[in-house]
């Protein structure tokens, strides 16, 4: 009967003598996501080999070919599980936003800040990995979802305005989306000493892209 993860130990390094220890994981392409997401924390999204990705995992230098067919295919999932939670903290920060369109697209800005700091290996290998998105189909529906949060908070931001004069939701969306990743890589990459935060930052320049608009007062 063929094994399945739940079941399967995967050798690891030697126990000192001259047997193999083995390690057990329910569920190795988890494990080993994980293990991978955190030497892109440490390395970057390119500085890191299948072998150390195995070694971190803790599993032989051979099972994870088992489900990746390389280091291309790995940061692929690490990406794919990035977007999958970006997406789902976009859409806790909007829930209300129906009620309070304004106040959830702008929580929409903070949870993207929030996102990239508390998860640098997941950001780093969903837009820093060189991945193609529009290559992989999972991972393009993925970040549709993440992007489709924010057009429907544009979209409800927009629901006072007549529809000749209300501006593509997409259009909008797509320009937090830049606006959003630039105070990013401004604040993690430049380190600006300046005294605002990112936050204050990416509020003010959203409040002026939105008045420029006509979508706020």
């Amino acid at each position: 009967m063929a094994r399945t993860d739940a079941d399967t130990e995967e050798d690891g390094p030697d126990d000192g003598s001259g047997g193999r220890r083995r390690y057990h994981h329910g569920n190795l392409r988890e494990a080993l996501v994980e293990a991978t997401c955190k030497l892109i924390e440490e390395k970057g999204p390119l500085g890191f080999t299948m072998v150390e990705a195995a070694r971190a995992a803790k599993v032989s230098a051979a099972a994870p070919y088992r489900h990746f067919k390389g280091r291309e295919d790995l940061l692929e999932a690490v990406a794919l599980r990035g977007f999958e939670l970006f997406a789902k903290r976009l859409e806790e920060a909007t829930r209300d936003g129906e009620k309070a369109p304004l106040k959830a697209f702008s929580a929409a800005g903070t949870a993207y800040l929030d996102f990239a700091r508390q998860h640098p290996g997941y950001y780093m290998a969903m837009f820093e990995s060189g991945v193609s998105i529009a290559g992989d189909p999972d991972l393009k529906l993925a970040a549709d979802r993440a992007m489709g949060v924010l057009r429907i908070a544009a979209e409800r931001l927009g629901a006072h305005l007549p529809p000749g004069k209300r501006p593509p939701a997409g259009m909008v969306a797509n320009h937090i989306w830049a606006l959003s990743h630039g105070v990013v890589e401004l604040f993690t990459r430049g380190r600006p000493r300046a005294p605002y935060s990112a936050e204050e930052m990416l509020e003010s320049g959203t409040a002026i892209y939105l008045r420029g608009l006509g979508l706020i007062p």
